[in-house]
């Protein structure tokens, strides 16, 4: 599909096995969570601009490829979001931190805003927004709306799974947003959920019940 990345990488698929089990406990959840976010991270910014600058090693002097300019924002949607940036934060440890706070309508599958923080640096750096579960789309689209409206020049959207109906609401809405996930899985189910998914993110996250 247009504009999405699903990372091909057995380490990726081994983690992602695991958390997709039902029986996996959520301290290993979030843990398995927190590395994933940081692999698809890694995934994400491939395409960042690099520079050529002078290195001294311990031998010799030579140029090595390095990142051009800042880190993008990190920005999490709450609040499953916060384990999968946990990861992102390991690879990008000077990027400033934004929050998205959305809750769905389990019955109209609406996402209304509860919070928005925003560094503003994103005006400059861009940023990566976190969600784990691409489902809908509902979410995710007025995610990306609100960071766009506080400035950021580029977005670029990381999430764990993905349903191909909600690529294809965030990719109509919002085209220039890049998607980068771990799978597209097969559909959404009457209820909205992403089958066969992982259950509820957040819930399974945090060992809380929805």
């Amino acid at each position: 599909m247009d504009g999405l990345k699903v990372a091909d990488h057995v380490l990726l698929s081994h983690r992602l096995a695991e958390l997709r089990d039902v029986a996996t406990p959520s301290p290993r959840f979030r843990r398995l969570l927190a590395e994933i976010g940081a692999m698809l991270t890694i995934e994400a910014t491939r395409d960042l601009p690099a520079a050529v600058a002078r290195v001294t090693t311990p031998l010799t002097t030579m140029d090595h490829r390095k990142l051009a300019g800042p880190e993008p924002v990190l920005v999490a949607v709450l609040r499953a979001g916060l384990g999968l940036m946990e990861g992102a934060m390991q690879v990008l440890p000077e990027a400033p931190v934004g929050h998205v706070g959305l809750v769905r309508d389990e019955h109209t599958l609406k996402p209304s805003q509860y919070l928005l923080r925003m560094p503003p640096e994103v005006t400059t750096r861009g940023a990566i927004l976190f969600d784990p579960m691409l489902a809908t789309g509902g979410s995710a689209v007025a995610a990306v709306a609100r960071v766009k409206e506080a400035g950021a020049p580029q977005i670029r959207f990381v999430c764990v799974v993905a349903a191909p109906e909600g690529v294809a609401t965030l990719r109509a809405a919002h085209p220039d947003v890049p998607i980068f996930t771990a799978a597209l899985d097969e559909k959404l189910n009457e209820r909205g959920f992403i089958v066969p998914g992982l259950g509820d993110a957040g819930d399974r996250c945090f060992g809380t019940e929805g």
